[in-house]
């Protein structure tokens, strides 16, 4: 054990936890929270469900919300004494849409060993099974309580080409729903509700299908919101080199607008960028 032990002390280790079903989590996990000499916990309250479960038994400190900055302080005294510590969440990875990033700012700052220790994640596991395009996607996390930052959000997001993906509490589901509806049109979505627990559910369908059948039924749980990205408007090369010319024209690089205009569209950048060239040279 002592010989397990040196090689772990001085390091924060950010450990995955499961999202809902206990037994998602590692071994590696499991071995480094019994390594460790205490655990940064979100809630205490919380995390001893897990601990209790498999059988750990480790000093713990807290780091929820506003006591975050102070214990962090805390924390980073005793990890530069030489002491080693796990940082967990009450659910899935510490400073993804969770605290812990603070802690993970500062030990980067003060030069302490940071080990991940990957696992369970509500928006892969989400984006895995949901059928949407999986290629390339964004995650935005919450979207702002106030009607108002939350349509400004979307409709900042109602061009991106990208499925997009929410966390968003229960009372605060339909209203999303329908803002995301208003903004981003009538698109195929997923919403995922209480991921790994006993009370899962995925439903597929248009955000008016959804919107509908969650209208006549009590809502309850966690939710992860998935929508698919917006289509890209289809244009000629005629067109996109307009687009290219009209943004230099207004001081942009070549290269830049080039880059822009092809993002937009999906076009070959290399393409648009050698007949941009082409044209001008035509022009002489």
């Amino acid at each position: 054990m002592n010989s397990k032990k040196s090689q772990v002390q001085g390091t924060l280790f950010v450990v995955a936890t499961p999202i809902g079903n206990l037994e998602d989590i590692t071994l590696r996990a499991l071995r480094v929270l019994k390594e460790v000499d205490f655990i940064a916990v979100e809630d205490t309250r919380h995390s001893m469900k897990l601990l209790n479960y498999y059988n750990i038994s480790k000093p713990l400190i807290s780091y929820w919300s506003e006591k975050e900055k102070i214990r962090a302080e805390q924390i980073i005294k005793r990890l530069k004494a030489g002491q080693s510590c796990a940082l967990i969440s009450d659910a899935g990875t510490p400073g993804i849409s969770d605290p812990g990033a603070l802690l993970i700012k500062k030990a980067i700052e003060e030069d302490i060993s940071i080990i991940a220790i990957p696992g369970p994640s509500g928006v892969i596991s989400a984006l895995s099974i949901s059928g949407l395009p999986t290629d390339e996607f964004l995650f935005v996390g919450f979207l702002p309580s106030d009607p108002t930052g939350r349509r400004k959000k979307l409709q900042k997001l109602a061009v991106e080409t990208r499925t997009l993906i929410f966390y968003e509490a229960p009372h605060r589901l339909l209203e999303t729903l329908k803002d995301i509806k208003e903004f981003c049109g009538d698109r195929d979505a997923v919403v995922v509700k209480e991921l790994t627990k006993l009370y899962e559910e995925i439903l597929r369908g248009r955000l008016t299908d959804l919107i509908m059948l969650l209208e006549n039924r009590k809502i309850a749980g966690e939710f992860i919101i998935l929508i698919r990205g917006a289509e890209r408007q289809k244009v000629s090369f005629t067109e996109a080199l307009n687009e290219v010319k009209l943004l230099m024209k207004r001081g942009i690089g070549r290269k830049e607008a080039v880059k822009r205009v092809a993002d937009d569209y999906g076009l070959s950048k290399k393409e648009l960028y050698d007949k941009s060239i082409a044209i001008d040279n035509q022009s002489l």
